[in-house]
């Protein structure tokens, strides 16, 4: 695996990120601790790969701080973003309930801060914990209904509509503060992506909303400048 480990383990800010999360909070203050000293966590460079698609899925993984990008590869070779990532987020989950291979490869968009948890430790805490187990469902459950929306605008809302609610989406999550974007390795092909469409398609988008002032694009970064009118294009 690509990456490096901080020895030795410093579990107190990996389980300080971990009692951030509900999936981990049921655990209470020494399940958490106990979490964070059963698993690992690698700090990674922008544009690497943390696991490939196609490889076992042996770990849960957290993501404590960085972004990171959900690439599907087709068998003919092209990729398409699925989903991006902040700190806080987890993945690696489907894998880890029914055995099968990685569906997607995970690469990082940004200088990155991992923590994997082994399945094995997973299900003791799971056996140990019952809440866990709960936990985990509702989060399996808030993943389905993430996918049904994404169905879903593709087939209600136009070009627009679509890229002014993925901005405000990033910039909720992963903007730097409210209403901007920062884009370091996220590029317009990714957005095109994560919204169904081409790159020169959502590039002419968002000049358009430059042209109406609803956002301003300096380099890799993008001002919401009326969050208002992009919630309604959006359908928000």
């Amino acid at each position: 695996m690509n990456g490096r480990s901080g020895l030795p383990h410093d579990v107190e800010p990996v389980a300080a990120v971990l009692a951030e999360i509900p999936l981990f909070r049921v655990l209470g203050e020494s399940g958490i601790q106990s979490a964070a000293r059963a698993g690992l966590p690698r700090r990674y460079r922008s544009g690497q790969i943390i696991f490939h698609q196609g490889d076992p899925g042996e770990s849960l993984y957290v993501l404590l701080d960085g972004l990171v990008k959900v690439v599907f590869t087709t068998e003919h070779g092209d990729e398409i973003v699925l989903n991006m990532l902040g700190r806080g987020d987890t993945f690696g989950e489907m894998a880890l309930l029914d055995g099968s291979p990685r569906s997607a490869s995970i690469v990082t968009a940004r200088p990155s801060w991992v923590f994997a948890l082994p399945r094995a430790r997973l299900l003791e805490l799971m056996r140990e914990h019952p809440g866990l187990a709960d936990e985990f469902l509702r989060m399996l459950g808030h993943m389905v209904r993430r996918l049904t929306g994404q169905a879903a605008d593709l087939a209600f809302l136009d070009l627009g509509g679509r890229l002014a609610k993925l901005l405000l989406e990033l910039a909720g999550k992963h903007g730097k503060a409210d209403g901007v974007v920062d884009l370091p390795g996220l590029t317009q092909s990714d957005l095109a992506a994560l919204i169904g469409a081409t790159r020169p398609a959502v590039n002419r988008a968002l000049q358009s909303l430059v042209s109406r002032n609803l956002i301003a694009i300096e380099g890799r970064t993008i001002t919401l400048l009326d969050i208002a009118a992009l919630r309604k294009r959006g359908g928000l």
